[in-house]
């Protein structure tokens, strides 16, 4: 059994590529870069297809009648990384069958023990196509566009977080030396009393097994549930979730409940955004020399500061990081020192990420990462 292993908070599937927009991948870079660097084998990239924009794209599609949902979100991930190739530890969705088992094996446990509960409530339904626009009077529907909506009685499944202590605590978070979001704590806690976990969507995890027809569980829940399936396929006991703040605000109180199975234990890892638009500038590597480090710096050591700058890498401290990956990739020892790279292993298992910025630290780490094979995400790594 693995420790420590990082996987990407899924990606929400949208119409974009990796090359157009290279930020969406720097949760997966992130965990490619601290993964290879703990000697950990690839792990599956994961993503987000349970959405609302997906029901009405899929609907609106031509060739709806002939190419199914599932298969048109296969299509939609993989058309990501094209023309390269797939990622060398798979792809895995939240409604992959063993991520769809496992969310069911979860919530029926979590029905029996009482922590979550089939409550009938009043809910707002589009008076033209039926689909749950919340508890609370809404404007246009998000589905079909229609703006009228009529009152409803529904069994949903809900889960009341005033019974059950905090859903968000510092231990929740994998950040060795760093300090927790205050915000996020206050956000998680000043959600709904009572969360609900089933949705109306045409995708997802169906909850009908539950006795909830034609609902779906909650993706916030559900994108969980993808993370601890595979831990799972890859014998983790300590899966490490990367996910940026914003991210973490909107759905760590519906993980609630599912960051744990078993033994394992879901913990987030925060990182702040990329400036690739700045990044991508020819001239930033003409000035300091280093055109032969540009893959390196955006798809590599971009990633890893993000995990340190929380906040997110201000595009005015591009040069300065470049100068200093260019320093430290020149001083790069022909075999990292035994005891300095197990420090560096142990500080990035633990989630202290200030070795990012520390020279002898950083010089370790790219001679190791060359002694190792680089999986690739999308068709030209460091293009934006």
């Amino acid at each position: 059994m693995n420790g420590v292993v990082y996987f990407n908070g899924p990606v929400q599937t949208g119409d974009f590529t990796f090359a157009e927009r290279p930020g969406k991948a720097a949760g997966i870079r992130l965990a490619e870069a601290l993964n290879s660097l703990l000697e950990v084998g690839p792990a599956p990239h994961l993503w987000n297809t349970v959405t609302l924009a997906g029901d009405v794209r899929h609907r609106g599609a031509k060739d709806r009648d002939v190419v199914g949902r599932q298969q048109r979100e296969e299509r939609t991930v993989a058309a990501k990384y094209a023309p390269g190739p797939a990622p060398a530890g798979g792809l895995l969705t939240d409604t992959t069958p063993c991520v769809a088992a496992l969310a069911l094996e979860i919530t029926r446990a979590l029905l029996a023990a009482g922590t979550l509960a089939v409550r009938e409530m009043t809910v707002r339904l589009c008076a033209a196509c039926g689909h749950m626009t919340g508890t609370v009077a809404a404007d246009d529907c998000h589905s079909c566009g229609y703006d009228a909506t009529r009152r409803a009685r529904r069994a949903l499944l809900v889960f009341d977080r005033a019974a059950h202590g905090p859903v968000l605590e510092r231990e929740d978070f994998h950040a060795a030396g760093a300090r927790t979001p205050a915000h996020l704590l206050n956000t998680a806690h000043n959600t709904p009393p009572v969360l609900v976990l089933s949705r109306t969507r045409d995708h997802g995890v169906s909850l009908a097994p539950l006795g909830l027809e034609g609902m779906v569980l909650d993706p916030r829940a559900g994108l969980h549930v993808a993370v601890l399936a595979a831990a799972a396929e890859v014998g983790a006991v300590q899966p490490v979730m990367t996910v940026t703040e914003n991210a973490a605000a909107n759905v760590a109180a519906y993980g609630a409940s599912f960051r744990r199975h078993g033994s394992m234990r879901l913990r987030y890892a925060l990182h702040g955004r990329i400036p690739y638009d700045a990044a991508a500038q020819d001239r930033l590597y003409e000035v300091h020399r280093a055109e032969a480090l540009r893959e390196l710096f955006t798809d590599w050591y971009l990633p890893l500061c993000a995990a340190r700058e929380r906040a997110g890498v201000s595009a005015a401290r591009l040069p300065a990081l470049l100068k200093f990956l260019r320093r430290a990739h020149l001083a790069r020892p022909a075999t990292p020192p035994g005891e300095v790279l197990a420090e560096l292993r142990h500080r990035a298992a633990a989630g202290d990420m200030r070795w990012v910025m520390d020279a002898r630290a950083l010089a370790c780490a790219l001679a190791d990462r060359e002694n190792t094979t680089e999986p690739t995400v999308g068709p030209q790594r460091g293009a934006p």
